[in-house]
């Protein structure tokens, strides 16, 4: 039984019965299911607060409300005990209206097996339960770098790599060739103590973490004191690790000047889906970064932030003394407190304005920014889900057959001189890089989207003739409203192509179809009663166009920013005193280029005809100021 707003009131007894103590409560539909989890200063002010004739709270709050059929609670000491034990209580339920994260599946992690006795060191495709009886996991990395990563650890440190059951098989077989050629320890002979095994592991955490100064500091005083007592054989092993400690330690990114130990958390969104970014900071180098995704359901970056801030942190020795956020958290003071007390020493979490701390968040936020992109333009989890919403699409916008190629067409224009187009192309729900195509709008002087979006339309179609029929499009989608479809509309329906527009909100994220017709679908809010699975497709068709839309967008303003990069370049010559527009275009005719005009010699330069000495020479001091 879903309850209204009118029938509330059924709960009025039982909300005089609720203490103002802080705490954390439960709601559960008519199947007794967890749906939400939440915590609150005062319970019964919290709880009062949904049970109101007009409720307050976004889409996703209002739908939650009429779907309570049951409320508990638990009373806590303090708000902090209440803190700890929301976020336990979400893992155990994965409630379906609290923002829950997702890893993306593609990209593996390295696992430290620490609950085992000689622990192992491998790659793992996702966290495994093992996390709780106290494996480690680092990543997710992008399969080269974990290849790369575990060689240089197996260089570098002589783990085992085998399956067998330590301490159980001690004994039982001969040591493997590994061991032969020492790149094991070989604890599987017993000559080897859990403690002797634990100290070179815990310099593998070290190097996972990405502490490579401690680590050559010490190999280098190992180094030192093996060559005192002529043990040079010895000496020479360690150099050979310790160099290639320093040449990792040279990759990695420098970000703060300073030095210092933080994480910068960061997060993007398109309206479909919420990307969120660890930047993880040590001794001022970029050592690591974590990513997560959510569905974007129309929450306050902040509470986005929040969540994945208390997923990432429940281990004592995963804290840094300082966490950077790219927005502020509700409940600060309140994470930093139980943060620093799960630390055991103080930890701050601060929202940088300026320097390099504000310049480590723009790289974790640009990550996140690359990272969504990806992950939306991958499309779905499975090639069935890509399957049924390109049918889904299909079926909207009237086209006949499986839409296996899909064209969307945007406009770019930066005043009346650079004004370009873009087509990209997905096949079978993929982004089909090959078949991208730039347009340089010609036909008109001036600004005029419908006229732009025509003409880049018509030269499309002009090539159809010319191409295979792999090449013609099922459907053509234009980035804009009506007035973009009705500008094309009688070209597509000649072709006999199928053609929608995609509209975006007022904050410039996709938001649903425009059909031929003139009608509109939204996509981006949830209709009345959409069960689980009408919410799963209304969501993949809003991803795919998503993609579609910001990946028309970008290739579109490549062209347009490469193309104003060039004119800036060009009529940054005529700074050049002796230079005006006709001298401009005789020295980019004779050179070819502004390269190759800004690596020509004085010589070259007074050779060209009809440039006078004393330009010839202006010029050539404009691009060789360092050498005066």
């Amino acid at each position: 039984m879903q309850h209204s707003s009118e029938q509330q009131p059924s709960f009025a007894f039982r909300l005089n019965l609720v203490p103002e103590e802080p705490g954390v409560y439960l709601m559960k539909d008519d199947t007794g299911s967890v749906i939400y989890v939440g915590k609150a200063l005062s319970l019964r002010s919290r709880l009062s607060s949904y049970f109101t004739a007009k409720p307050d709270g976004n889409a996703k709050v209002q739908a939650m409300i009429k779907r309570i059929a049951d409320f508990e609670i638990i009373v806590c000491s303090t708000e902090l005990e209440a803190l700890i034990l929301e976020a336990n209580l979400i893992k155990e339920h994965k409630p379906r209206y609290n923002i829950l994260l997702r890893d993306d599946k593609e990209y593996p992690y390295i696992r430290v097996t620490l609950q085992d006795a000689f622990p192992k060191v491998e790659k793992s495709f996702h966290v495994e339960d093992d996390v709780k009886e106290g494996a480690r996991y680092f990543g997710p990395w992008l399969s080269g770098d974990i290849s790369r990563a575990l060689d240089a650890l197996q260089s570098i440190y002589p783990l085992r790599t085998c399956k067998r059951d330590l301490p159980r098989d001690i004994g039982k077989k001969r040591p493997c060739l590994n061991y032969y050629i020492g790149r094991c320890l070989g604890p599987c002979t017993g000559e080897v103590s859990e403690e002797e095994y634990g100290t070179m592991l815990a310099d593998v955490i070290r190097f996972l973490e990405g502490r490579y100064s401690e680590l050559t500091q010490n190999l280098k005083a190992e180094m030192e004191a093996a060559s005192e007592v002529l043990d040079f054989e010895r000496a020479a092993v360690i150099r050979e690790k310790w160099q290639a400690l320093r040449r990792l330690e040279e990759k990695q990114h420098i970000v703060d000047p300073q030095g210092g130990d933080y994480d910068a958390l960061a997060m993007e969104r398109n309206g479909s889906d919420i990307s969120l970014q660890k930047l993880e900071v040590r001794g001022g180098r970029v050592t690591g970064r974590v990513y997560r995704f959510a569905e974007d359901t129309g929450e306050a970056d902040g509470n986005y932030l929040e969540v994945f801030l208390r997923s990432l942190y429940e281990r004592a020795d995963s804290i840094p003394p300082l966490i950077l956020l790219s927005t502020p958290i509700n409940d600060q003071e309140l994470v930093a407190e139980y943060l620093s007390e799960l630390r055991g020493s103080k930890v701050s979490l601060h929202v940088p304005q300026r320097g390099a701390k504000k310049a480590t968040i723009d790289l974790a936020s640009k990550n996140a920014g690359w990272s969504l992109m990806r992950h939306t333009l991958m499309g779905g989890k499975s090639a069935q889900d890509l399957e049924l919403t390109l049918r889904t699409i299909a079926e909207y916008t009237g086209c006949k057959g499986y839409p296996q190629r899909i064209e969307a067409y945007d406009i770019s224009s930066s005043g009346a001189e650079e004004r370009t187009g873009a087509m990209v192309v997905f096949r079978d729900g993929r982004p089909e890089h090959k078949s991208y195509r730039h347009f340089t709008i010609k036909s008109f002087e001036g600004i005029d989207d419908y006229r732009a979006m025509r003409e880049l339309t018509e030269r499309r179609l002009r090539h159809l003739k010319d191409e295979n029929v792999d090449s013609r499009p099922d459907i053509i989608f234009v980035d804009g409203g009506p007035g973009h479809v009705n500008a094309v509309k009688d070209l597509l329906d000649d072709a006999g192509i199928t053609l929608a527009g995609i509209v975006k909100d007022n904050r410039h994220r996709t938001r649903g179809l425009v059909l031929s017709s003139g009608n509109i679908i939204e996509l981006s809010q949830a209709p009345e009663g959409e069960d689980a699975d009408e919410r799963a497709i209304r969501l993949g068709v809003l991803r795919l166009l998503t993609a579609l839309q910001d990946e028309a967008h970008r290739f579109a303003n490549r062209l347009r920013n490469q193309q104003e990069k060039k004119r800036r370049m060009q009529y940054q010559i005529e700074s050049i005193p002796g230079v005006g527009p006709a001298r401009r275009k005789l020295l980019l005719k004779e050179f070819g280029s502004i390269k190759k005009l800004s690596e020509a010699d004085l010589k070259d330069l007074k050779a060209v005809k009809g440039l006078p000495e004393e330009v010839a020479e202006a010029v050539y001091l404009h691009f060789h100021r360092e050498g005066i």
